[in-house]
């Protein structure tokens, strides 16, 4: 049973699942139609046989980092919630759309920068700093202090 706050992950984690098959097999006949290609014995054939098998390990690159990522970015939001951490929105103030007003989250971004700032080593500081990022639209500056928090956590 899930409280109120908490979201039924299951319905999120079977549509990554049937995804990755999904991708695994397109991956699968791509690299077999690079293979049929490379076995003409042409230059032309070859060339873009090769061409054709680095996209199913570009994807399968893609797909491990982002599924990784992913993973290393649940963990640290399951342990800030159960230090109690994690950033607290609700009370705030949202649009139809559901996100929050950009006054806000501005607001909500200066508080958390004041206590980055004063210790930018903390993995938790970082993670907190790269959600308040992300409430106030900034996903490129979220991403990259989130990979930071990561980093942090790990040598922690």
């Amino acid at each position: 049973m899930t409280t109120p706050r908490q979201k039924d992950a299951r319905p999120i984690v079977i549509g990554i699942v049937v995804l990755v098959v999904v991708l695994a097999f397109y991956f699968a006949l791509l690299g077999q139609r690079g293979v049929d290609l490379i076995a003409t014995g042409t230059v032309v054939g070859i060339g873009i046989g090769i061409g054709v098998l680095i996209l199913p390990l570009l994807g399968v690159w893609m797909v491990w980092t982002t599924l990784r990522a992913g993973l290393a970015h649940q963990r640290l939001a399951r342990r800030m919630v159960e230090e109690g951490r994690e950033l607290d929105v609700s009370s705030l103030p949202r649009r139809p759309s559901g996100r929050i007003e950009r006054d806000a989250a501005d607001a909500l971004f200066a508080q958390v920068k004041v206590e980055w700032e004063a210790d930018p080593d903390d993995w938790r500081n970082t993670y907190r700093i790269a959600r308040a990022y992300d409430y106030a639209g900034d996903r490129t500056r979220a991403r990259k202090m989130m990979r930071r928090a990561v980093e942090q956590e790990a040598a922690s």
